[in-house]
């Protein structure tokens, strides 16, 4: 179960905590940390992602990126949040609750990636488990919108294990390495079953 703390004026948006992972905002410090990470996982990782810029890894990009996800939590348009162990205090990956719609859609989209040396070990079914109740009871949205290479059987199995339900394939829908591609599309409700 995770625990939702408030954020306070020194905080720099939610931070949420369970037994496996503490997720929270990134921040500057987490720079070093974000690189070494994502760069010893390049190889793993980009098969699943958009092209990486030349540069992906710099410190001014990763400046950028901090004040992209400053303004999106500001503005409630999205919310970035680093994962990290609980035991450890080690980055193990991040996700995003991108494309806040609040009106009559009330919903949102889950991105998500994990680094190579803590794939499959149950990081990030753990993180998203924790981040759903901060989506429906805290940001009160209605539906959380995910989708996934249909090649990519390890984030199928991570959103119908924590819930989603599939929905439909969209046909060259996100451009991935390079490439259009299609994704399978999931989603999970308010009133679905929490697992």
């Amino acid at each position: 179960m995770a625990l939702l703390r408030a954020a306070s004026a020194s905080d720099l948006g939610p931070v949420l905590e369970c037994d496996r992972v503490v997720l929270r905002t990134p921040q500057m410090s987490d720079y070093a940390a974000w690189a070494e990470l994502r760069t010893a996982s390049r190889d793993f990782l980009t098969p699943w992602e958009p092209l990486w810029a030349n540069d992906e890894l710099s410190r001014a990009s990763f400046r950028r990126r901090v004040r992209h996800y400053l303004r999106d939590l500001r503005e409630d348009v999205g919310y970035a949040l680093f994962a990290f162990s609980a035991t450890s205090g080690a980055l193990v990956g991040g996700l995003t609750l991108c494309n806040v719609r609040r009106g009559v859609t009330q919903s949102c989209t889950l991105g998500y990636w994990v680094g190579a040396k803590y794939a499959r070990q149950g990081y990030m079914t753990t993180a998203v488990r924790a981040v759903i109740p901060f989506v429906f009871d805290s940001l009160e949205l209605h539906r959380l919108e995910a989708a996934c290479l249909p090649t990519n059987a390890a984030s199928i199995k991570l959103l119908e294990k924590t819930g989603f339900q599939r929905e439909g394939l969209a046909r060259r829908y996100l451009k991935i390495n390079g490439v259009w591609q299609d994704h399978l599309l999931y989603a999970l409700l308010d009133t679905d079953i929490r697992r």
